[in-house]
């Protein structure tokens, strides 16, 4: 039976009825229906773990339904696989990345495209997309040099090479500028009205509301209604999709107390051939402040975390320094006997191993016993104390999940953020350094951990927060800072200056001043 065509008109690029799909832990769609017509650009809404994942991945074929029907202009089909879907039109970018590591750029979408075609003969149709878009990528450079924006930005260009007629975009734009925002939504627009539909996921609700046509919203799975997002405003949108008044952050002002983290000219080359040398960073992070690190990806971020954390050793101890203490040639497990807690980008590998429960995921960094977590007595785990600690993060943190003993590679990219993000909390460090603490988590839960950090802070925490959203930073910090090419803006405080203004200092439009620091350059 083929799906009814509205009076008059075509029937619709696609349409979902019924869909159901169940787990044995989670019903992840209980009947969801979904109507998107051609050169529609179509939001689905929803908290982390509302099932708009497997939706999609139902719809590119990754899964199949359990019930339901699914419509594809006019007729009934059956996806059985992504190369299917490809083949109808429909393409996805990821929000958890599906690429070769060892691979080059060209390579990978080599692979993913239908059609052979030599890495080599596509690099200039990826370079020119990639410009295109204001996506800009190197083909000839290999992904696991690349940071998570980075392998963002090859996904999404990916997709654009098939010319797809229903284009999925899960949270697209997590790695670019307000500019480069407004250029890739230039570009979608283009495509919407060239008669490509997009099914668009994203937890800004501002960015739903300036692009999208129509949103569907999901709530535990099933659907509990639809709006026209230029007709409603980001909270009443939280509000639909929540069920519940939107939670706000508090940041007042405080004073602060002595420096608890200190670059001093750190320098840092790559180790990547593709990477961004550190050169000359300075900046103070004092206890009881929230210091925020704006910056496009691929700018020395991944770098710099890796100065903070002690994955690379510094040529110059003093060139950082924890507690007041040289510690630029420590190793990791040292500087968190210093006080120091860390959240990685990555959330699966670095930041969680996929294949162990959360509790011993808790364990790996809570043993530490300036933690206090009484998680290791003389030598021996104390299983009791792993799974209690682990328990409260999930009850604090309001962690979908089957409890401590559930992997953490089961959990949504959301829920898994949560946990991070907690158990790094519930650490009680003297010192917290945070890279993208919201990325792909629902406005809900972004207000929980935003607030959780604003929490640390008020307790006297130093916080220094790396983050590619400038709404976040700005919501959170006392002062902000801009890391383009490997250098460091001077750090001002969030009243001096703007969002458009720390937009341009993230071109690398500012120049270093006498006293150290580094200023915008005036045109």
């Amino acid at each position: 039976m083929n799906a009814p065509a509205p009076p008059g008109g075509t029937p619709p690029r696609l349409q979902l009825t019924g869909i159901s799909k169940i787990y044995p832990s989670v019903v992840a769609n209980d009947k969801v229906n979904l109507t998107v017509q051609a050169g529609e650009i179509h939001a689905v809404l929803g908290e982390n773990g509302a099932g708009k994942s497997t939706l999609m991945k139902i719809i590119y074929g990754v899964t199949h339904p359990d019930a339901g029907e699914v419509f594809w202009e006019g007729r009934p089909v059956h996806i059985e696989s992504p190369r299917a879907a490809r083949k109808l039109g429909i393409g996805m970018v990821f929000q958890h990345f599906s690429l070769f590591e060892t691979l080059t750029v060209a390579e990978n979408i080599s692979l993913a495209m239908d059609e052979k075609a030599a890495p080599a003969a596509l690099a200039p149709r990826i370079k020119q997309v990639s410009e295109d878009y204001g996506l800009p990528v190197d083909p000839m450079r290999l992904v696991h040099s690349m940071s998570v924006g980075e392998r963002q930005r090859v996904e999404i260009v990916r997709c654009l090479l098939q010319q797809p007629k229903l284009l999925i975009m899960d949270e697209p734009t997590s790695v670019l500028t307000p500019q480069a925002v407004l250029k890739l939504f230039e570009s979608l627009r283009r495509l919407a009205a060239e008669g490509c539909s997009i099914l668009y996921i994203s937890h800004k609700l501002d960015e739903i509301q300036a692009l999208c046509d129509q949103a569907t919203v999901l709530r535990a799975g099933r659907l509990s209604g639809t709006a026209r997002p230029k007709q409603e405003t980001p909270r009443s949108l939280a509000e639909l999709m929540i069920g519940k008044e939107l939670p706000v952050c508090h940041l007042e002002p405080r004073p602060t107390a002595e420096v608890r983290l200190a670059l001093r000219k750190l320098n840092l080359n790559s180790d990547d051939p593709f990477g961004t040398a550190l050169k000359d960073l300075d900046l103070e992070v004092r206890s009881g402040e929230i210091v925020g690190i704006a910056g496009i990806s691929g700018n020395g971020q991944q770098e710099l975390l890796k100065a903070l954390s002690g994955e690379a050793r510094l040529a110059d101890p003093a060139a950082l320094q924890i507690m007041g203490q040289d510690a630029g040639g420590l190793d990791p497990a040292a500087r968190r006997e210093r006080g120091l807690c860390f959240v990685p980008e990555e959330r699966l590998g670095r930041g969680a191993v996929p294949d162990l429960s959360l509790a011993d995921n808790a364990l790996l960094t809570g043993y530490v016993p300036q933690y206090g977590t009484g998680m290791v007595r003389r030598g021996l785990v104390q299983r009791a104390a792993v799974t209690d600690f682990a328990r409260k993060v999930i009850e604090r943190f309001n962690v979908k999940c089957g409890g401590a003993g559930a992997a953490a590679g089961s959990l949504s990219g959301g829920n898994l953020q949560k946990f991070i993000v907690g158990r790094e909390t519930l650490l009680a460090p003297k010192l917290m350094v945070v890279a993208q603490p919201t990325w792909g988590v629902d406005i809900g839960a972004s207000m929980l951990i935003r607030q959780a950090i604003i929490d640390l802070r008020d307790a006297g925490v130093a916080v220094l927060v790396l983050s590619e959203e400038l709404e976040e930073l700005f919501m959170m910090s006392d002062r902000i800072a801009v890391l383009a090419d490997g250098r460091l803006s001077q750090a001002v405080p969030i009243a001096s200056t703007s969002v458009n203004q720390i937009g341009i200092w993230m071109s690398g439009t500012f120049a270093a001043s006498a006293d150290g620091g580094a200023h915008h350059a005036q045109a």
